[in-house]
Protein backbone atom coordinates (compact mmCIF):
# COMPACT_ATOMS: atom_id res chain seq x y z
CA UNK A 1 0.00 0.00 0.00
CA UNK A 2 2.79 2.32 0.71
CA UNK A 3 4.68 1.42 -2.42
CA UNK A 4 1.09 2.73 -3.92
CA UNK A 5 0.35 5.89 -2.57
CA UNK A 6 4.12 6.88 -3.13
CA UNK A 7 3.90 6.04 -7.00
CA UNK A 8 0.42 8.00 -6.76
CA UNK A 9 2.72 11.28 -4.98
CA UNK A 10 5.40 10.77 -7.89
CA UNK A 11 2.64 10.62 -10.52
CA UNK A 12 0.57 13.17 -9.00
CA UNK A 13 3.95 15.78 -9.22
CA UNK A 14 5.03 14.81 -12.74
CA UNK A 15 0.92 15.38 -13.64
CA UNK A 16 1.01 19.25 -12.14
CA UNK A 17 -1.70 18.26 -10.16
CA UNK A 18 -2.14 19.80 -6.54
CA UNK A 19 -5.23 18.77 -5.54
CA UNK A 20 -4.39 14.89 -6.26
CA UNK A 21 -0.94 15.47 -4.00
CA UNK A 22 -3.41 16.85 -1.68
CA UNK A 23 -5.38 13.78 -1.28
CA UNK A 24 -2.69 11.18 -1.43
CA UNK A 25 -0.68 12.95 1.53
CA UNK A 26 -2.86 12.03 4.12
CA UNK A 27 -3.53 8.65 2.99
CA UNK A 28 0.04 8.29 2.54
CA UNK A 29 0.79 9.40 6.01
CA UNK A 30 -2.89 7.03 6.96
CA UNK A 31 -1.41 3.92 5.49
CA UNK A 32 1.96 4.21 7.43
CA UNK A 33 0.39 4.29 11.18
CA UNK A 34 0.77 0.56 10.82
CA UNK A 35 3.88 -0.12 8.64
CA UNK A 36 7.19 -1.34 10.21
CA UNK A 37 10.85 0.69 10.12
CA UNK A 38 11.65 -0.99 6.72
CA UNK A 39 8.50 0.13 4.66
CA UNK A 40 8.72 3.75 6.34
CA UNK A 41 12.39 3.93 5.40
CA UNK A 42 12.14 2.99 1.97
CA UNK A 43 8.99 5.34 1.36
CA UNK A 44 11.01 7.89 3.06
CA UNK A 45 14.19 6.81 0.57
CA UNK A 46 11.74 8.22 -2.46
CA UNK A 47 10.45 11.23 -1.20
CA UNK A 48 13.33 13.28 -1.22
CA UNK A 49 13.26 14.04 -5.09
CA UNK A 50 9.77 15.12 -4.79
CA UNK A 51 10.25 19.22 -3.39
CA UNK A 52 11.36 20.23 -6.51
CA UNK A 53 8.60 19.17 -8.44
CA UNK A 54 5.68 20.20 -6.43
CA UNK A 55 4.69 23.69 -5.21
CA UNK A 56 5.92 26.00 -2.58
CA UNK A 57 2.62 25.41 -0.27
CA UNK A 58 2.53 21.69 -0.97
CA UNK A 59 6.15 21.10 -0.50
CA UNK A 60 5.24 22.39 3.39
CA UNK A 61 3.36 19.81 4.25
CA UNK A 62 5.56 17.32 2.51
CA UNK A 63 7.72 18.13 4.72
CA UNK A 64 5.76 17.92 7.56
CA UNK A 65 4.87 14.07 5.90
CA UNK A 66 8.83 13.50 6.20
CA UNK A 67 9.14 14.69 9.58
CA UNK A 68 5.76 12.57 10.36
CA UNK A 69 7.12 9.32 8.69
CA UNK A 70 10.71 9.49 10.61
CA UNK A 71 8.35 10.00 13.98
CA UNK A 72 6.89 6.63 12.97
CA UNK A 73 10.44 4.63 13.02
CA UNK A 74 11.68 5.88 9.44
CA UNK A 75 15.18 6.50 8.21
CA UNK A 76 14.77 10.34 8.21
CA UNK A 77 18.49 10.60 6.44
CA UNK A 78 17.69 10.03 2.79
CA UNK A 79 15.45 13.42 3.47
CA UNK A 80 17.25 15.29 5.45
CA UNK A 81 19.22 17.42 2.47
CA UNK A 82 16.21 18.54 0.96
CA UNK A 83 14.13 19.13 4.34
CA UNK A 84 17.30 21.78 5.06
CA UNK A 85 17.16 23.08 2.03
CA UNK A 86 13.53 23.88 1.42
CA UNK A 87 14.09 25.06 5.26
CA UNK A 88 17.04 27.28 4.27
CA UNK A 89 15.63 28.66 1.26
CA UNK A 90 12.20 29.48 2.91
CA UNK A 91 14.09 31.54 6.20
CA UNK A 92 16.40 33.18 3.41
CA UNK A 93 12.96 34.66 1.89
CA UNK A 94 11.76 35.13 5.56
CA UNK A 95 14.46 37.70 6.31
CA UNK A 96 13.96 39.64 3.07
CA UNK A 97 9.96 39.66 3.61
CA UNK A 98 10.95 41.09 6.82
CA UNK A 99 13.17 43.57 5.83
CA UNK A 100 10.78 44.87 2.86
CA UNK A 101 8.20 44.92 5.36
CA UNK A 102 9.79 47.36 7.49
CA UNK A 103 10.67 49.68 4.52
CA UNK A 104 7.15 49.10 3.04
CA UNK A 105 4.59 50.18 6.66
CA UNK A 106 7.42 51.22 9.24
CA UNK A 107 5.74 48.11 11.22
CA UNK A 108 6.91 45.16 13.23
CA UNK A 109 6.72 42.09 10.56
CA UNK A 110 3.15 41.19 10.95
CA UNK A 111 2.09 37.44 13.01
CA UNK A 112 2.39 34.63 10.41
CA UNK A 113 -0.87 32.68 9.29
CA UNK A 114 0.22 29.72 8.11
CA UNK A 115 -1.38 27.95 4.68
CA UNK A 116 -3.80 31.03 4.57
CA UNK A 117 -4.26 32.53 0.83
CA UNK A 118 -6.08 35.08 1.83
CA UNK A 119 -3.69 36.45 4.43
CA UNK A 120 -0.78 36.16 1.91
CA UNK A 121 -2.79 37.98 -0.61
CA UNK A 122 -3.58 40.52 1.85
CA UNK A 123 0.25 41.28 3.40
CA UNK A 124 1.32 41.12 -0.35
CA UNK A 125 -0.87 43.70 -0.88
CA UNK A 126 0.89 46.43 1.77
CA UNK A 127 4.23 43.97 1.10
CA UNK A 128 4.40 45.50 -3.03
CA UNK A 129 4.36 49.45 -1.18
CA UNK A 130 8.13 48.45 -1.46
CA UNK A 131 10.02 48.35 -4.29
CA UNK A 132 9.01 44.73 -5.60
CA UNK A 133 7.14 43.44 -8.01
CA UNK A 134 4.05 41.58 -6.94
CA UNK A 135 4.91 37.75 -7.39
CA UNK A 136 8.07 38.87 -5.42
CA UNK A 137 5.53 39.95 -2.91
CA UNK A 138 3.65 37.26 -2.66
CA UNK A 139 6.61 34.69 -2.70
CA UNK A 140 8.07 36.60 0.40
CA UNK A 141 4.68 36.68 1.64
CA UNK A 142 4.78 32.70 1.81
CA UNK A 143 7.60 32.33 3.40
CA UNK A 144 6.98 34.35 6.06
CA UNK A 145 4.01 32.50 6.61
CA UNK A 146 5.49 29.18 6.38
CA UNK A 147 8.37 29.62 7.68
CA UNK A 148 7.12 27.40 11.28
CA UNK A 149 5.23 24.74 9.64
CA UNK A 150 8.85 24.12 7.51
CA UNK A 151 10.83 24.04 10.61
CA UNK A 152 8.78 21.02 11.93
CA UNK A 153 9.98 18.21 10.19
CA UNK A 154 13.59 19.44 10.81
CA UNK A 155 12.85 19.74 14.32
CA UNK A 156 11.79 15.99 14.37
CA UNK A 157 14.59 14.97 12.79
CA UNK A 158 17.41 16.55 14.36
CA UNK A 159 15.74 15.09 17.69
CA UNK A 160 15.76 11.56 16.57
CA UNK A 161 19.00 10.83 14.95
CA UNK A 162 22.48 11.67 16.80
CA UNK A 163 23.89 11.55 13.20
CA UNK A 164 22.36 13.99 11.86
CA UNK A 165 22.81 16.78 14.56
CA UNK A 166 26.38 15.57 14.01
CA UNK A 167 26.61 16.33 10.85
CA UNK A 168 23.60 18.08 9.42
CA UNK A 169 23.68 18.99 5.69
CA UNK A 170 23.80 22.69 4.97
CA UNK A 171 23.72 23.40 8.58
CA UNK A 172 26.34 26.44 8.26
CA UNK A 173 23.72 28.03 5.10
CA UNK A 174 20.52 27.24 8.05
CA UNK A 175 22.27 28.72 10.97
CA UNK A 176 22.78 32.01 8.89
CA UNK A 177 19.48 31.69 7.64
CA UNK A 178 17.67 31.18 10.88
CA UNK A 179 20.17 34.04 12.66
CA UNK A 180 18.27 37.11 9.69
CA UNK A 181 15.01 36.06 11.30
CA UNK A 182 15.17 34.72 15.02
CA UNK A 183 14.80 38.68 16.64
CA UNK A 184 11.52 38.34 14.81
CA UNK A 185 10.62 35.35 15.20
CA UNK A 186 10.67 33.77 18.66
CA UNK A 187 8.71 30.31 17.44
CA UNK A 188 11.80 29.66 15.41
CA UNK A 189 14.17 29.25 19.08
CA UNK A 190 13.60 26.28 19.58
CA UNK A 191 15.17 25.05 16.39
CA UNK A 192 17.92 27.45 17.09
CA UNK A 193 18.45 25.48 20.33
CA UNK A 194 18.39 22.08 19.02
CA UNK A 195 21.09 23.33 16.32
CA UNK A 196 23.50 23.45 19.62
CA UNK A 197 22.85 20.04 21.26
CA UNK A 198 26.19 18.62 22.12
CA UNK A 199 26.52 15.16 21.21
CA UNK A 200 29.85 12.81 22.74
CA UNK A 201 31.17 15.98 24.34
CA UNK A 202 33.66 15.08 27.23
CA UNK A 203 32.75 17.50 30.45
CA UNK A 204 35.16 17.28 33.27
CA UNK A 205 32.60 17.82 36.45
CA UNK A 206 34.71 18.62 40.03
CA UNK A 207 32.87 18.65 42.98
CA UNK A 208 34.17 21.08 45.43
CA UNK A 209 32.77 20.39 48.72
CA UNK A 210 34.48 17.07 48.70
CA UNK A 211 37.61 17.40 46.17
CA UNK A 212 36.36 15.00 44.18
CA UNK A 213 36.20 14.68 40.11
CA UNK A 214 34.39 13.04 37.64
CA UNK A 215 34.69 12.88 33.54
CA UNK A 216 31.48 12.54 32.04
CA UNK A 217 30.29 12.24 28.61
CA UNK A 218 27.12 14.04 27.46
CA UNK A 219 24.59 14.16 24.30
CA UNK A 220 20.98 15.43 23.27
CA UNK A 221 20.58 17.63 26.67
CA UNK A 222 18.62 20.40 25.81
CA UNK A 223 19.31 22.48 28.37
CA UNK A 224 20.92 22.95 31.74
CA UNK A 225 18.37 22.13 33.80
CA UNK A 226 18.02 18.49 32.11
CA UNK A 227 22.01 18.47 32.54
CA UNK A 228 21.62 19.08 36.54
CA UNK A 229 18.87 16.61 36.82
CA UNK A 230 20.69 13.81 35.63
CA UNK A 231 24.13 14.74 36.37
CA UNK A 232 22.56 14.37 40.15
CA UNK A 233 21.55 10.98 38.99
CA UNK A 234 24.60 9.35 37.46
CA UNK A 235 26.91 10.73 40.09
CA UNK A 236 24.81 9.30 43.20
CA UNK A 237 24.39 6.04 41.16
CA UNK A 238 26.11 3.11 41.77
CA UNK A 239 29.11 3.61 38.46
CA UNK A 240 30.11 6.85 40.11
CA UNK A 241 30.92 4.68 43.73
CA UNK A 242 27.82 6.57 45.94
CA UNK A 243 30.91 9.11 46.46
CA UNK A 244 28.25 11.86 46.15
CA UNK A 245 25.49 11.69 48.89
CA UNK A 246 22.24 13.09 49.74
CA UNK A 247 21.54 14.63 45.95
CA UNK A 248 19.86 11.33 44.23
CA UNK A 249 17.10 12.79 42.68
CA UNK A 250 13.16 11.06 42.76
CA UNK A 251 13.17 8.82 39.66
CA UNK A 252 10.24 10.06 38.18
CA UNK A 253 12.54 13.25 37.83
CA UNK A 254 14.76 11.49 35.70
CA UNK A 255 12.28 9.48 33.82
CA UNK A 256 10.34 13.15 32.78
CA UNK A 257 14.24 14.05 31.64
CA UNK A 258 15.01 11.25 29.58
CA UNK A 259 12.28 9.16 27.49
CA UNK A 260 9.55 9.45 30.07
CA UNK A 261 6.28 11.50 30.81
CA UNK A 262 6.09 14.22 33.09
CA UNK A 263 3.18 14.43 35.48
CA UNK A 264 1.97 17.80 36.05
CA UNK A 265 0.73 16.76 39.34
CA UNK A 266 4.27 15.67 40.54
CA UNK A 267 6.33 17.47 42.81
CA UNK A 268 8.80 19.92 41.18
CA UNK A 269 12.57 18.88 40.72
CA UNK A 270 14.71 20.30 43.66
CA UNK A 271 18.43 21.20 42.42
CA UNK A 272 20.51 19.82 44.56
CA UNK A 273 23.93 21.86 42.79
CA UNK A 274 24.50 25.29 42.48
CA UNK A 275 26.44 25.49 39.08
CA UNK A 276 29.38 27.09 38.06
CA UNK A 277 31.93 26.78 34.92
CA UNK A 278 35.45 26.12 34.94
CA UNK A 279 36.65 30.47 35.27
CA UNK A 280 33.45 30.74 38.39
CA UNK A 281 31.20 32.04 36.17
CA UNK A 282 27.63 31.01 36.89
CA UNK A 283 25.44 28.41 34.88
CA UNK A 284 21.82 28.93 34.74
CA UNK A 285 19.35 26.12 34.09
CA UNK A 286 17.87 28.28 31.51
CA UNK A 287 20.83 28.10 29.11
CA UNK A 288 22.58 25.15 27.41
CA UNK A 289 26.01 22.85 27.31
CA UNK A 290 26.73 24.85 24.81
CA UNK A 291 27.65 27.31 26.91
CA UNK A 292 29.83 26.03 29.10
CA UNK A 293 32.95 27.46 28.32
CA UNK A 294 36.20 25.26 27.77
CA UNK A 295 39.26 25.17 30.12
CA UNK A 296 42.26 23.71 28.44
CA UNK A 297 40.03 22.30 26.08
CA UNK A 298 37.47 20.69 28.17
CA UNK A 299 34.08 22.03 29.38
CA UNK A 300 34.53 22.33 32.99
CA UNK A 301 31.28 22.15 35.51
CA UNK A 302 31.90 22.53 38.93
CA UNK A 303 29.29 21.29 41.66
CA UNK A 304 28.66 23.60 44.63
CA UNK A 305 26.28 23.72 47.48
CA UNK A 306 23.05 25.68 46.50
CA UNK A 307 22.76 28.29 48.84
CA UNK A 308 19.19 27.96 48.35
CA UNK A 309 16.89 25.38 47.23
CA UNK A 310 15.99 25.61 43.50
CA UNK A 311 12.98 24.00 41.47
CA UNK A 312 12.03 23.24 38.54
CA UNK A 313 9.32 21.69 36.30
CA UNK A 314 10.29 18.06 35.94
CA UNK A 315 10.72 16.97 31.73
CA UNK A 316 12.94 17.65 28.94
CA UNK A 317 12.08 20.82 26.01
CA UNK A 318 12.95 18.16 23.10
CA UNK A 319 10.47 15.24 23.82
CA UNK A 320 11.65 12.92 21.01
CA UNK A 321 15.31 13.32 21.98
CA UNK A 322 16.91 10.94 24.18
CA UNK A 323 19.88 12.00 26.66
CA UNK A 324 22.97 10.35 27.54
CA UNK A 325 24.87 11.10 30.01
CA UNK A 326 27.85 8.64 31.11
CA UNK A 327 30.11 8.17 33.40
CA UNK A 328 33.33 7.77 31.63
CA UNK A 329 35.66 7.29 34.81
CA UNK A 330 36.28 8.89 38.34
CA UNK A 331 39.58 10.99 38.61
CA UNK A 332 41.84 10.37 40.79
CA UNK A 333 42.90 12.14 43.58
CA UNK A 334 45.57 13.95 42.49
CA UNK A 335 43.75 15.12 39.06
CA UNK A 336 41.07 16.30 40.40
CA UNK A 337 42.87 18.39 42.77
CA UNK A 338 45.02 19.93 40.19
CA UNK A 339 41.83 20.77 38.46
CA UNK A 340 39.90 22.43 41.05
CA UNK A 341 43.60 24.31 41.97
CA UNK A 342 43.17 25.55 37.83
CA UNK A 343 39.51 26.56 38.26
CA UNK A 344 40.37 28.47 41.24
CA UNK A 345 43.14 30.19 39.07
CA UNK A 346 41.00 30.81 36.21
CA UNK A 347 38.50 32.25 38.23
CA UNK A 348 40.99 35.13 39.52
CA UNK A 349 41.58 36.53 35.97
CA UNK A 350 39.96 38.91 34.13
CA UNK A 351 37.70 37.37 31.15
Amino acid sequence: MLDQLSDELHRAAADRNPLRLLDTLPRLYAAARSADEPALSAVLARLGDLFERVPVRIGARLGVLCGALAELGGDPEPVAEPLVAELADCLELAGTFAAHWRTATGEAPPEPVADDHAWTEATADRLAAAPITREAAVELADAWSLAHLRSLPVLSILQLSPRLRHALPGRERLIAALGTVLDERPDLEFLAGLLRVLDDERLVVLHRPTGRGYEVVIGGIGDNAQLHTLLADVLSGPDAEGLLEGVRPDPAWVRAATDGPADPAAPPVRGPFALLDGRGGRIWNEGRPADIPRVAGVRVLVLERSAYERSWPAGRIYPMMRPDVRLLRILPAGEAASWLARVAREARVPA
